[in-house]
């Protein structure tokens, strides 16, 4: 059979290393998709030709949506990211027969209900692998390998920035401001973090494997988000002595009332495996009801790592090909009309235990009467430690963890301990999940 003929709509970071991929692996590409896989068109507003191989056989332009328009191109691999012009251009793709492959999470989370619905009416696909947690395949073990479990929650580190600035301050107690500038020398973070540290880029992926496991419409809107940049070293280091490590985690889970949808920094026991994930890496725990828990570990960004899922996505599609459009796997793991509108529960809903750090007075009865306030909200203390005062300070860091509680009962809580004159600040608050795996 003829060669598949893909057009590539960006060459940067990953677009290099697909090409690079797809021409260095191709015979075994070839050997695995039934037929050859060659990128004949691409699309680049600038790109270094001395780190990629195999451009004299693709027609480069700086016309993505010539590339698009192409009739001679079957697949489309949009790699620009953002959500314009690759809503636009993918949109056309589909509307012109093409399937396509991105690892655009952005553009999936915000706009992916539309996409699949215009690819369900042309009978093309939408693969996005890529767009969750990199290389790791967890996209395929969700949607297809863990197909016979109900899916009762996913936990995941999923931003390998935050992992590595997380890592870096636990290991070597260090500011976060001064490894985040390290993290964006080294290139892990943008010029630009915000996506990163504030858990937007977390909130996107999390919105999918959400959608994937419980057969919802995405919802980013719906999906909490929270940063890392109020963690300080006292923090990673009092998580320490109660044994904990702080995490930045995305978690969706099924529940009575609805579904989890949330990213924020949270503590995990240290024995846990996802607890021992480091630096840039990621990692998804996923528990199925028949399975139990299992861990996908690896590198979550980078040229070949992503590029390896998105040839992945590739070659999928080639073998689907000659598959009626009823028989392919559904994009987000549920026949489409069999997607459930289930409610998604607002922060204030979610029960969680916390770790609690507060400034207060060093005299006595300060804790008693912290104690008194929480007793009444019903919030049972597990563990609790005051530091010594620094000399010649007043004040002294009193440190908690409180049993499993409904968020909004912690919220009235804490905004009467923070009306007390001996607590000085605003009181810090990690959430704690404790996990099973």
């Amino acid at each position: 059979m003829n060669p598949v003929k893909v057009g590539l709509l960006g060459l940067g970071t990953v677009g290099g290393g697909t090409l690079n991929v797809l021409t260095r692996n191709a015979d075994e590409i070839a050997r695995r998709a039934g037929r050859g896989i060659q990128i004949t068109h691409a699309a680049a507003k600038a790109y270094d030709p001395s780190k990629l191989s195999g451009l004299d056989k693709v027609e480069i332009s700086d016309d993505a949506f010539a590339v698009v328009d192409n009739p001679e191109i079957e697949i489309i691999i949009e790699l620009i990211g953002g959500y314009s012009p690759a809503r636009e251009l993918v949109l056309k793709a589909i509307e012109n027969g093409k399937h396509v492959v991105t690892a655009n999470k952005a553009l999936i989370a915000m706009h992916g209900n539309e996409i699949f619905a215009a690819a369900q009416k042309h009978g093309v696909m939408v693969a996005f692998e890529a767009a969750v947690a990199g290389g790791i395949p967890i996209i395929k073990a969700v949607r297809e390998g863990l197909a016979a479990n109900r899916i009762e929650w996913i936990a995941g580190i999923i931003n390998g920035t935050g992992n590595f600035i997380l890592t870096e301050m636990r290991d070597k107690g260090r500011e976060f401001s001064d490894v985040l500038k390290e993290a964006q020398a080294l290139g892990y973070a943008e010029a630009d973090p915000t996506f990163d540290v504030e858990g937007i880029d977390a909130a996107h992926k999390l919105t999918i494997l959400g959608s994937i496991a419980f057969g919802i419409p995405l919802q980013f809107e719906k999906t909490y988000t929270e940063g890392i940049t109020k963690i300080e070293p006292q923090d990673v280091e009092y998580a320490n002595d109660f044994g904990y490590r702080i995490k930045h985690l995305g978690v969706t889970r099924m529940t009575d009332k609805g579904i989890e949808m949330r990213v924020h920094p949270t503590m995990i026991p240290h024995r846990r495996l996802i607890a021992n994930v480091d630096g840039v890496m990621n990692a998804v725990l996923v528990n199925g009801d028949a399975v139990g828990p299992t861990l996908y570990y690896g590198a979550g960004a980078g040229s070949e790592p992503t590029a390896s899922a998105v040839t992945a996505d590739v070659v999928d599609v080639v073998r689907a090909l000659t598959t009626d459009t009823e028989n392919r796997v559904p994009h987000l793991a549920f026949q489409p009309g069999e997607l459930v509108d289930l409610p998604i529960l607002p922060i204030e809903e979610v029960e969680s235990a916390y770790y609690l750090r507060m400034q207060v007075e060093d005299k006595p009865g300060v804790v008693a009467r912290i104690a008194t306030i929480l007793a009444d909200s019903q919030i049972s203390i597990e563990a609790i430690h005051q530091k010594e005062p620094a000399e010649g300070d007043s004040t002294v860091p009193l440190v908690m963890i409180t049993q499993t509680v409904v968020e909004k009962r912690l919220n009235d809580a804490l905004a009467a301990i923070e009306q007390l004159e001996s607590v000085s600040g605003q009181i810090m608050r990690i959430r704690i999940e404790r996990l099973d795996g």
